[in-house]
C-alpha cells in the first residue's frame, strides 16, 4: 500500500482527496501547511507527496526544495491553482514531476499519481542496479513482460488498461484453453480498481466491452478472442 502526504490548505479538498484516496487503496497522511508537512516527512517516510503552492506562511515551492535535498528520488506532484507557464516552469525546474492545476478530474489525477510512483520503483529512479531483461511469454508475434505489465506486437508497444492487461496476460497464460468469464472476474476483483472504477463496477457486461476492445487491439496480430457460448473465451491463432 503506497503511503501519500497530501499538503494542501484547503481544509474540504484536503479531506474529500483524503478519503477518495483511500477508497482507492493509499494509505493517506495530509498537512495543512510546510511546517505541519516538514515535521510529517521527518517522522515518516511516504512514497509521494501531492502539493499544493498557495499555502500559508512558507509556500509550496520552499517544501519541495527542502524535500528534494533530504529525498532527491521523493516522487512530487503539485496539485494547484496557479496555472500560468511561468508558475509550471517554476514548479518542474524545483524538481516536481507533475504539475495539475485546480480544478481537476480526481480520475485523471489518480492515473497520473499511478504512473509517478511507478516511474519511482524502475531502477533507473532508484538508482538499482539495472536488473537482466525481464522473462517474457511469446505467442505468435504478442510478447508479453508480466513484471513490467507490458505487451508488444512486433516492435510496437500495445496501450492497454490495467484491466485489459490483466485479461490479456490471463488469456496468454492459458491459451489454447476456455478462460470462464468467473475466472476473469475474480481476477478482476483480486486487482485494485482502475481509475474511477470499483470492485462493483467489475461484471460480465464491463467484461464484454473489454474483450471487445482487446480484439480490435489484437486484429493485426493474427490471435483472436473465441466467445466459447456458454463456457468463456478461447485466445487463438487466427486460422488462414
Amino acid at each position: 500500500m503506497s503511503k501519500i502526504l497530501i499538503v494542501e490548505d484547503d481544509e474540504l479538498l484536503r479531506d474529500a482527496l483524503s478519503g477518495q484516496l483511500q477508497q482507492l487503496g493509499y494509505d493517506v497522511r495530509s498537512a495543512g501547511s510546510v511546517p505541519e508537512a516538514s515535521a510529517l516527512l521527518e517522522a515518516q517516510g511516504v512514497d509521494g507527496l501531492i502539493l499544493d503552492l498557495g499555502l500559508p506562511g512558507p509556500d509550496g515551492l520552499s517544501l519541495l526544495n527542502w524535500a528534494r535535498e533530504r529525498t532527491a528520488g521523493l516522487p512530487v506532484l503539485i496539485l494547484t491553482a496557479r496555472d500560468s507557464i511561468e508558475d509550471r516552469l517554476r514548479g518542474l525546474n524545483a524538481g516536481a514531476d507533475d504539475y495539475m492545476t485546480k480544478p481537476f478530474h480526481m480520475q485523471e489525477l489518480h492515473a497520473r499519481l499511478q504512473a509517478m510512483l511507478r516511474r519511482s520503483r524502475l531502477p533507473a529512479f532508484t538508482g538499482a542496479p539495472q536488473p537482466p531483461a525481464p522473462d517474457s511469454v511469446m505467442l505468435g508475434p504478442l510478447r508479453l513482460i508480466p513484471l513490467l505489465q507490458q505487451a508488444h506486437l512486433g516492435d510496437e508497444a500495445l496501450e492497454l488498461t490495467q484491466r485489459e492487461w490483466e485479461l490479456l496476460e490471463l488469456l496468454v497464460q492459458r491459451s489454447g484453453e476456455v478462460v470462464t468469464r468467473d475466472d476473469v472476474l475474480a481476477a478482476w476483483r483480486a486487482a485494485p480498481p482502475e481509475p474511477g472504477q470499483t470492485a462493483q463496477t467489475v461484471n460480465s457486461n464491463a467484461l464484454e466491452v473489454y474483450v471487445h476492445r482487446l480484439r480490435k487491439k489484437l486484429d493485426q496480430s493474427g490471435l483472436t478472442i473465441r466467445n466459447i457460448r456458454g463456457l468463456g473465451y478461447l485466445l487463438e491463432q487466427r486460422r488462414a
